[in-house]
């Protein structure tokens, strides 16, 4: 089964009750007290009675917290007594899980089933499914299901074609029923213009928008068809909604968007097309605000759609392609923007411990250095691993815009993606060693009085020493991969830097041959396991074809001396 533990979704629960502090608090006390999720925004309405939640963590996580929130909105909120502006049917009226990273949407539409059962189960509230895990097509737009409102659900819930997917179908009058499911992600986004024109940003956003605007004839009447119903000309842009407007506080009109699916439509591709829909009504973007959070791998797409633009190398670090997306977005134009703050995976990231790798380089020597057998040489071989993918990586980027080098810039910038890709990963497994040897440690620090503990605990030791030889083999496997790489950058690379792609090659020799003595001692105890024979076996020979490859593109980088 897939692990997903670093698996990111969102949940924007719907609460019926936007006056009483007290009460909503309780609600969110269920969600902080859940670990593995971080509660991001609360957002109460007076005149809707209703207030917004927005929370992000890993699957498991979120659904336990949308659980118990649920739970405790059905125990603290009375539908019988609830008057609002905005459509409602229940105490949470509605709750979407959102997939962020490490998930697809099949696999949330899952965990939005897991999490509908649940609720129904432990709670007696009736559940329906919608969007992406609707199990029907006329249950799929949440206004259908909620047609006819808490008012209308007690003569609703008992027609066939509306039973609940979850619960029975039988009138909840204290809380109603509930809508789950799940939905793409939602990025709200302002475009600015430099205008204060309403009208004229109303253009750029029908222009863009996919609904369009109303279809016009010669004499600027609206265009009907034979059943009297208005003819629309779509929009430019999928998945967009969009509206102009005038925002006092900046002096300027603005495009308003609500980008539903930033996979069919992403966002540099949204903010690219207004920028010429702009230019040809006679007005020009300066730049635009993201309102809330937005997912990391939307701002890295568009950096690198930038970097391309400039024909430039797109192997570089995270930081520097959100560098590039928030300048080219003109993102900070109106307010500083703050990665840390309005990215989500950034949010979720500053709630957890430091690792290893967060460490400057003085501290991780001496972390290294100190009395605690690790971070040992499993972590030091994975990190050797990085530098030599860094080491390529630089070599790529710098041949990518050599002068006289134009015309290849797209070959260095392939090879510095596979670089950055394999450097990566190997800064992953520098903690990874480290807690596999912690793994190892607390399964020796099990209970082994009676012979069920033994048992376990012979077990559990087993488990960890086997995950304890998987890891450096990866780290193996990786380091031994970037020689590809290196040998490559000594060979066609800029000549200038030739240098440290031989230093680059002796890193990886050392983070092979390092993490081979790391498999090699782990699997002591278990040199005729099943699993671990072919594991060793590769091992050994990764370690000695690491000599050879090492001493070639040795000889490359000298020869280039000459």
């Amino acid at each position: 089964m897939k692990d997903f533990k670093n698996a990111i979704i969102e949940c924007v629960p719907n609460f019926s009750e936007g006056c009483n502090m007290d009460i909503i608090k309780q609600i969110t006390n269920e969600i902080e007290q859940v670990e593995g999720v971080k509660l991001l925004d609360v957002d109460p309405g007076k005149a809707t009675n209703r207030t917004v939640v927005t929370f992000v963590g890993n699957p498991v996580a979120v659904v336990e917290a949308a659980c118990r929130a649920i739970k405790k909105a059905g125990e603290l909120i009375d539908m019988n007594h609830h008057k609002g502006e905005h459509p409602r049917m229940g105490a949470t009226d509605v709750c979407p899980l959102i997939p962020v990273s490490g998930i697809t949407m099949e696999e949330t539409v899952e965990f939005a089933k897991l999490l509908g059962k649940r609720v129904a189960d432990e709670t007696g509230i009736p559940v329906y499914l919608y969007e992406y895990a609707a199990q029907a097509d006329y249950r799929k737009n949440l206004a259908d299901i909620r047609s006819g409102e808490y008012e209308g659900l007690a003569g609703k819930i008992i027609k066939p074609e509306w039973k609940p997917d979850y619960g029975n179908a039988v009138f909840n009058s204290r809380s109603g029923a509930t809508v789950i499911g799940a939905r793409d992600f939602l990025i709200a986004y302002n475009i600015n213009l430099n205008t204060t024109s309403t009208r004229r940003a109303n253009s750029v956003a029908f222009d863009i928008r996919e609904k369009g605007r109303q279809k016009k004839d010669e004499k600027g009447k609206t265009v009907k068809n034979e059943k009297g119903e208005v003819i629309w000309e779509p929009g430019l842009l999928k998945c967009v909604k969009a509206i102009g407007w005038y925002i006092e506080e900046y002096g300027i009109a603005q495009v308003s968007v609500n980008l539903t699916n930033q996979e069919i439509t992403p966002l540099h591709v949204l903010f690219d097309t207004a920028c010429q829909r702009a230019n040809a009504r006679g007005m020009r973007v300066t730049g635009s605000e993201l309102v809330g959070l937005v997912p990391l791998n939307a701002l890295l797409e568009a950096g690198k759609y930038f970097l391309c633009k400039q024909q430039r190398s797109i192997g570089v670090s995270d930081v520097e392609l959100i560098k590039i997306a928030v300048k080219s977005l003109g993102l900070d134009e109106l307010t500083p923007f703050d990665p840390q703050k309005k990215i989500i995976e950034y949010c979720i990231l500053n709630n957890k411990s430091k690792k290893l790798i967060d460490l400057s380089i003085c501290s991780f020597a001496e972390e290294t250095a100190s009395e605690s057998p690790a971070p040992g040489g499993g972590s030091i071989a994975a990190y050797c691993g990085a530098l030599a993918a860094a080491l390529g990586t630089m070599v790529a980027n710098l041949s990518s815009h050599k002068k006289g080098w134009d015309s290849r810039w797209e070959e260095f910038s392939n090879h510095a993606v596979v670089g950055q890709k394999l450097m990566k990963e190997l800064l992953s497994l520098v903690d990874e060693d480290t807690n596999a040897f912690n793994m190892i440690m607390a399964a020796f620090g099990l209970p082994k009085g009676n012979d069920a503990e033994k048992a376990a605990r012979t077990v559990a030791i087993q488990t960890a020493t086997i995950n304890a030889i998987k890891i450096p083999f990866r780290t193996m496997e990786l380091a031994f991969n970037s020689f590809n790489l290196l040998k490559a950058m000594a060979e066609t690379g800029n000549p200038n830097s030739v240098s440290d792609a031989g230093v680059g090659a002796l890193c990886a020799r050392a983070a092979v041959k390092g993490a081979y003595l790391n498999v090699k001692i782990n699997a002591q105890d278990l040199k005729n396991h099943l699993e671990v024979m072919p594991i060793v076996e590769k091992a050994e020979e990764m370690s000695q074809n690491a000599d050879a490859l090492e001493k070639e593109i040795w000889n490359i980088v000298l020869g280039k001396m000459k």
